[in-house]
């Protein structure tokens, strides 16, 4: 009876794990972000990994989420491939140093002053999704390869951020919605692979816990509806909800870091 009992806690153990992954990947197929976010806050402040090790599996995990999310969206043409290419190259090269630095460097000093500009994005979302029947029309944004090196930097020193700092950005120079939701979606694939290259070769595989394999069934069961909502849902309302969990993520995070 020992095997199925050891099966059977092993089981239980993952199960809070695969929750918070597919509630994280849903948001984040919806809306462009918050999966590291997320996934973070609940590896540091419960589980109690240390900042380089949190992102580590983090980004393992995103990896696999990651995957499922651009193949979703891809199917839905929720991808603008020119953006993409744009993005996704110095997003890596940002990724990649971000990790390197982290594992090497305490980046915690800079993660007071990175959640409180996401949290005025996010007031600046939802005044433009109010404003948003007067306001300018969609047009292509022009400050895009520093905006991906940025986003992939930070995105690996804080643990997450890459869907705040590059979809918010994107939206603010008045992309649309739903394609600009689909393609920083799908360059976060390219991102999070190098990141976690990165990763790897700083820390090693022992680094990882085995939370990851809860968070990855439970992002890859999410991924598929995220891309549905982004493909269904007006651009006002995608605006609101990128605004108002932008806000909410970013002040918790800000209230925990300087606590």
């Amino acid at each position: 009876m020992a095997l199925p009992d050891l099966t059977l806690d092993f089981v239980t153990a993952l199960l809070p794990f695969v929750a918070v992954g597919f509630v994280a990947q849903l948001v984040d197929g919806a809306l462009g972000m918050a999966f590291g976010l997320i996934t973070n806050l609940m590896l540091v402040g419960f589980v109690g990994l240390v900042p380089a090790r949190a992102s580590a599996n983090v980004h393992l995990v995103e990896c696999f989420t990651t995957a499922a999310s651009a193949i979703s969206h891809i199917i839905y043409r929720n991808v603008d491939w020119r953006l993409l290419g744009r993005l996704a190259i110095p997003g890596m090269i940002g990724g990649a140093t971000g990790a390197y630095l982290l594992s090497n460097i305490d980046a915690s000093v800079a993660k007071p002053f990175v959640m409180g500009y996401l949290a005025v994005i996010g007031v600046y979302l939802l005044w433009r999704a109010w404003r948003l029947d007067h306001g300018p029309p969609a047009r292509a944004p022009r400050l895009v390869p520093p905006l991906g090196l940025v986003g992939g930097f930070l995105d690996a020193a804080g643990g997450g951020g890459w869907g705040p700092i590059v979809t918010s950005n994107l939206l603010i120079q008045g992309a649309p919605p739903r394609t600009t939701i689909g393609t920083v979606n799908t360059a976060e694939f390219l991102v999070t692979m190098a990141t976690s290259a990165s990763f790897v070769t700083q820390l090693g595989f022992s680094a990882f816990s085995t939370a990851v394999i809860g968070l990855i069934i439970g992002g890859l069961l999410a991924a598929p509806f995220g891309a549905i909502i982004a493909s269904r849902v007006s651009a006002g309302r995608l605006l609101i909800m990128v605004g108002a969990l932008l806000l909410a993520t970013s002040l918790y995070s800000l209230w925990r870091a300087i606590s």
